[in-house]
């Protein structure tokens, strides 16, 4: 064994690298063009790090809440929130804190981001999520 790997086998820190991600991990929205893969999750606090990725014209199709602060970075492409004409961009940081109506969204070419969220997704289940998709993405009552 690597004595990298030998050393994160003896710790509580994460290491990943994307070129390693299991492909059945992905969760998939062929509806609105995106799917999201889960880097990180705390199981008590609902918090999480993911992966996104848009296809060309893929979106959120509703303007939305979430149930804690919502951190986007932007690593590829071109992701606009339409009703205020906000766009990410290659290195583009963004903040939507919780409780605060954003969307609709739009990809103008194929999109990567870096979501993060430091609690709960939501407080109820939104249109493009379903049963399967939704998860435990919704603060405890």
């Amino acid at each position: 064994m690597h004595e990298q790997n030998k050393v994160l086998c003896e710790t509580l820190e994460v290491l990943l690298n994307t070129r390693d991600l299991d492909p059945e991990q992905w969760i998939d929205y062929p509806e609105y063009g995106f799917r999201q893969y889960f880097l990180w999750k705390n199981p008590d606090t609902g918090a999480s790090i993911a992966l996104l990725e848009f296809q060309k014209d893929g979106r959120i199709p509703v303007k939305h809440t979430h149930a804690s602060n919502q951190f986007m970075y932007c690593l590829e492409g071109d992701y606009e929130y339409v009703d205020v004409g906000l766009r990410l961009k290659p290195g583009s940081f963004y903040m939507n804190p919780v409780g605060h109506p954003h969307g609709p969204t739009i990809a103008h070419e194929r999109s990567v981001l870096i979501e993060i969220y430091d609690g709960p997704h939501y407080h109820e289940k939104p249109v493009f999520h379903t049963d399967e998709t939704i998860g435990d993405f919704l603060a405890k009552s």
